[in-house]
């Protein structure tokens, strides 16, 4: 059984994975996720998914790691940067601004610009969304790879957290990504 989202807001994470669960390597490695041939240049359905949604909230690691990529801040949509102790943004990461609260408060704060689905990425962030029950959606694409170490694509968890199958794709004869919507009914 599905629910109705919080605040009437979806909240979904999109991520990238290894075969033994971790969202990015020793030292917040990502290098690993541009390793895999990719022929047909997809994009994975981020594009696709990106414009679903109204806005971003990003965990405090995460954005450091985006800000401090090379080139133009990546998104056009706005960015809430979930943060008790960053207290500026660059000027570089346009439309951003940091937020601080539970997840169900950053919720009615979405809820109250009139946002109806928000990306939420970062792991401690995502972590947090499971634990309150709020993060709906997740696709996971694994790679065929195993780190042995990094960030786990969820830290620890108050209860188990149940979520049914929507559909599964394999990319490129390599990455499996599979959706799951969250299960309310245990």
């Amino acid at each position: 059984m599905t629910s109705t989202p919080a605040g009437g807001v979806t909240c979904a994470a999109f991520l990238g994975m290894s075969l033994d669960g971790f969202i990015a390597g020793p030292n917040n490695d990502l290098a690993w996720l541009d390793e895999p041939a990719n022929p047909t240049e997809s994009d994975y359905g981020f594009f696709a998914f990106m414009d679903s949604v109204d806005a971003l909230v990003m965990g405090r690691n995460t954005f450091d790691f985006v800000v401090n990529f090379d080139g133009d801040w990546p998104y056009t949509k706005p960015v809430l940067v979930a943060s008790s102790s960053l207290t500026e943004v660059p000027d570089k990461a346009v439309d951003s601004e940091i937020v601080t609260g539970t997840p169900a408060e950053i919720i009615s704060l979405a809820a109250d610009r009139g946002w109806t689905k928000l990306y939420v990425d970062g792991g401690a962030l995502v972590t947090s969304f499971v634990n309150d029950g709020l993060l709906d959606e997740l696709t996971a694409t694994i790679l065929p790879v195993a780190l042995g170490s990094g960030v786990p694509i969820f830290g620890e968890l108050d209860a188990y957290a149940w979520f049914e199958h929507v559909s599964t794709e394999v990319i490129n004869d390599l990455l499996v990504q599979t959706t799951y919507r969250r299960r309310t009914d245990s």
